[in-house]
């Protein structure tokens, strides 16, 4: 038997050292994945940031190695590292290497940082633990001063040398360590997307980004917003917005709780409101909220609340129409917020979202105050913005009572049989094998439905041309009983978006009927025009079946040659000219192939029923796409571009013509 664990008074132990951050990760990062790697660039990168807002250098590099090493370059104060007094350590030891050690704890008194990233006094320390290697270079107080840490652990102590010039600032070189983290391959695309954003909400520092592409080479891209988010905002909504850009500012003192101090909350909001775009940013302490927290609850509030209070004011609601919702609001509103506190809230170290109850009751006051200032000092704006929501709600209601109508008309059980014309099952109930033929006419479904092997194989006839649906609206596509009937027997609904990306459809692959959906046209002009019009329709409708390889072609013969011992079908001109050459000398007739309704049973069976001798044409994304890119050509309102078209490929249709 195994030996069973022991649970006693020796078995309690804690982690020190550097092995509380090497063995536990996840706790001070959030992953020990990629995610996790690259939260511990920017605990470097948000030291950096907070002496620069201090206005202690307005220039920072940050430098991506081939080997996953990491620089940092700043020209801030230099983070202390000599001997501190008051704690009777060097100040390297309790930065580097300590847990909880920082200059920011005081930050209400504005004695080090009046607004800052760091919190915690975790960022250097974590960083140091978790890599391979750090260099760190500090130059300050006429000193340059040097470290260097392996795999956690100090070596050789504090280097310091006397340093003449006047230029002071921090230089961090490290390697993320691959026994700590899964993944040390952060991108060039995240550095540019942070760096971006820290250039946003700290307005005119300068942020360069030296890209290593090759040993000793290096492209750089620099990122700076002399207007910080006003200057991004405005990027944002475009030249085309609703209204212009609007920036509001407010600086009090708040408090998280009654019986709680009170801290120094500053917000800087910059909105616009579009019928183009719509984007929210939201910042804290220059740390972008992924997750929002207080800031994104306080814009539902107040501009909801204050949007729906101006149309009751001008009576803009048709009578016992209902409230808008954050939704209408947020579908046409561009806004970049970013707050600073003295005192702050995060929801973990990895500072993706704040929970700070005063800060989100300021800012809703605020943001409520400027809007009820801004509808009043510009009327104009306020009447768009206002006819821009009501559409946008009356647009999704719309959607709604679409998207019902179509769960309501597509999906749900039902006796396919009685309720679709002419539509044939087969009596396997084995998704997993039955395959549905969807051919052209009552006269195919007689050969096709006499051919077919009745355990698996279900027949459903199109009767005349399907709708256009690249072209069409949905209501006009949802109107027609080949359509619907069609979607009804696959039995996995549809994938529909309107242009305001709203989903309306309810589409789910696990209740599709069907191992294969195989469409069965005739080889003639109007054959391949049904298949095209059948392809645009799932490519528009239903495109993951095709990304799932469900749906196929089944490739009828072009020609049928009989000789005395045996029929070939030839698919091709290749093939009819091996056949006709095998023949030589023997006597033969040669035909093209008749329509589906015209074959014989056994014909239909060979050459487009049986898995056997059947060919048949999975249909992949980039053939759909071809289709109703060719569909718009020939068929579209691009008159030059058909024109265009047929001037340049209309000599290799030629044989096809059917002319005497």
């Amino acid at each position: 038997m195994p030996k069973k664990p022991v649970y006693d008074n020796e078995s309690i132990q804690s982690l020190k050292g550097a092995d509380r951050v090497r063995l536990r990760p996840a706790v001070i990062f959030g992953s020990d994945g990629i995610d996790g790697c690259q939260h511990s660039v920017f605990e470097i990168l948000s030291n950096s940031i907070d002496e620069a807002r201090q206005g202690y250098g307005s220039e920072i590099t940050v430098t991506r190695y081939l080997d996953k090493s990491v620089r940092v370059e700043d020209h801030g104060r230099g983070c202390p590292v000599d001997y501190n007094r008051k704690e009777e350590r060097y100040n390297w030891e309790l930065v580097f290497c300590e847990l909880y050690a920082g200059g920011k704890y005081n930050n209400d008194s504005g004695e080090n940082y009046e607004y800052s990233l760091g919190l915690n006094g975790l960022g250097l320390c974590s960083t140091q633990y978790a890599s391979e290697f750090m260099d760190v270079q500090v130059r300050r107080d006429g000193y340059k001063y040097t470290l260097h840490f392996e795999h956690g652990e100090n070596v050789g102590g504090l280097g310091k040398e006397p340093y003449k010039k006047k230029d002071t600032g921090s230089v961090f070189h490290w390697k993320p360590d691959l026994q700590v983290f899964t993944d040390i391959d952060i991108s060039a695309e995240y550095y540019m997307d942070v760096l971006k954003r820290q250039a946003v909400v700290n307005a005119g520092v300068t942020f360069h980004f030296l890209n290593e592409t090759e040993p000793g080479r290096f492209e750089q891209t620099d990122f700076c917003y002399e207007n910080g988010i006003l200057d991004h905002a405005r990027e944002l909504a475009g030249e085309d917005s609703l209204t212009a850009v609007q920036l509001w500012q407010s600086e009090k003192r708040v408090k998280d709780r009654a019986d709680m101090p009170e801290y120094n909350c500053r917000i800087n909001v910059a909105a616009a409101f579009s019928n183009r775009v719509h984007v929210a940013e939201y910042y804290h302490n220059s740390s972008w909220l992924e997750h929002g927290g207080a800031p994104d609850k306080a814009v539902r509030s107040a501009f909801v609340g204050q949007i729906d209070a101006y149309l009751k004011q001008n009576s803009r609601y048709t009578k016992g129409e209902g409230k808008i919702t954050f939704q209408d609001v947020e579908d046409c509103l561009v806004i970049v917020i970013s707050s600073f506190s003295t005192q702050t809230s995060y929801e973990n170290q990895t500072k993706k979202a704040i929970t700070n109850k005063g800060i989100q009751e300021a800012m809703t006051e605020m943001l409520r105050h400027s809007l009820e200032v801004y509808f009043i000092e510009n009327p104009m704006d306020a009447d768009k913005i206002a006819g821009q929501v009501l559409i946008n709600k009356r647009s999704r209601e719309d959607a709604e009572k679409t998207r019902l109508n179509l769960k309501t008309k597509l999906t749900g059980k039902m006796d396919m049989a009685n309720r679709v014309q002419k539509f044939v099952d087969c009596r396997s109930k084995d998704v997993n094998e039955r395959e549905l033929f969807i051919v052209e006419g009552d006269s195919a479904l007689g050969s096709v439905k006499q051919a077919r092997d009745a355990g698996f194989q279900a027949v459903m006839p199109i009767r005349g041309k399907i709708l256009n649906c690249l072209k069409a609206d949905y209501d006009r596509i949802f109107k027609s009983e080949i359509i619907t009937d069609l979607i009804r027997v696959l039995g996995c609904g549809v994938q529909v978006k309107t242009r305001a990306n709203k989903n309306l459809g309810v589409f789910d692959i696990n209740n599709l009927r069907w191992s294969k959906v195989i469409f069965c046209t005739d080889a003639d002009v109007d054959g391949f025009q049904i298949r095209v019009l059948l392809l645009t329709m799932v490519y528009r409708l239903a495109p993951a079946l095709i990304e799932e390889g469900k749906v196929y072609i089944a490739e009828s013969p072009l020609y049928e040659i009989t000789s005395k011992e045996e029929t070939y079908f030839a698919y091709n001109e290749q093939e009819k000219a091996e056949f006709l050459k095998k023949l030589e000398g023997k006597k033969y007739t040669i035909q093209r192939s008749k329509g589906l309704g015209e074959n014989e049973p056994e014909m239909m069976s060979l050459t487009t029923m049986d898995p056997k001798t059947r060919r048949l044409i999975k249909v992949n994304p980039g053939d759909a796409e071809e289709a109703a890119r060719m569909f718009e050509i020939m068929q579209g309102n691009d008159l030059d571009g058909r024109k265009e078209y047929i001037a340049e490929h209309g000599n290799e249709y030629t044989e096809e013509l059917d002319v005497s």
